[in-house]
């Protein structure tokens, strides 16, 4: 009977330490550092052996560029994408079959022989069949400078656009846009933005009667509100971007 008392006090005993606070922390850090180790886990980037291993199907390689594009010394990759779906193609009066699919960006970053997905964006740019009105539409090129990664396109007698890109925050991050207006060789408008700074130059030839290098231009510039940082990835549609801003 004694043995029967003695073995159910022991019992409450020890039910009584496991409830204690110091028992109920630790499993609770043990939980939480369970839940952290899954978390980090579940955040590591993708890696494969080849760039082309990250092509998404339905798509296509239109070109391809390497580039050290974080600093790190070695060469990055950009794919640029293309569609294939058949309702895309159509039959142009004046043209014949053209393929209006859209095109996009992968930006790979170089991990010493595999590759990091840094930036996936399938539909951002549009086809180089679009139609250019009375004029042909304008082109796009990248390249790859100082590790900073330029967005051009190229507008024949009417000028260009381009965007500058810096990686960060596991992004790349717009930080400048440069542009020019002009008709023929004549430059009618300028504009450069900084993003960093947060500040716009917009320099306007007030030259009426300029032939190529006569222009005179009165600049003036503007502080620029932005709410957060353009991504790379974030943007839908560059042709509907503009001056970022």
């Amino acid at each position: 009977m004694k043995n029967r008392i003695y073995f159910v006090m022991l019992l409450v005993l020890l039910q009584s330490c496991n409830n204690s606070p110091e028992n109920q922390q630790a499993t609770n850090n043990t939980t939480a550092s369970t839940t952290d180790e899954t978390t980090e886990s579940s955040s590591v980037p993708e890696t494969r052996k080849k760039p082309q291993d990250f092509l998404p199907s339905g798509y296509i390689v239109f070109d391809e560029m390497h580039g050290d594009l974080n600093k790190d010394g070695l060469d990055d990759c950009i794919l640029i994408i293309k569609g294939t779906a058949e309702e895309n193609i159509v039959e142009d009066e004046n043209h014949g079959k053209l393929d209006r699919n859209r095109r996009g960006i992968l930006i790979l970053l170089n991990k010493k022989g595999n590759y990091e997905l840094a930036v996936k964006n399938t539909n951002c740019f549009s086809s180089e069949n679009e139609d250019g009105g009375v004029y042909f539409p304008p082109e796009l090129s990248l390249e790859i400078k100082k590790g900073k990664l330029f967005v051009q396109y190229s507008h024949g007698r009417y000028g260009y656009w381009n965007y500058m890109f810096r990686f960060n925050n596991n992004d790349f991050e717009l930080i400048g846009y440069d542009a020019s207006d002009n008709y023929g060789p004549v430059v009618n408008r300028e504009v450069s933005i900084n993003y960093l700074t947060k500040k716009k130059s917009v320099k306007v030839n007030v030259n009426e009667s300029a032939e190529a290098g006569d222009e005179v231009f009165e600049e003036t510039w503007e502080d620029i509100k932005i709410e957060k940082p353009i991504k790379l990835s974030e943007v839908k549609d560059f042709d509907e971007l503009g001056e970022g801003n």
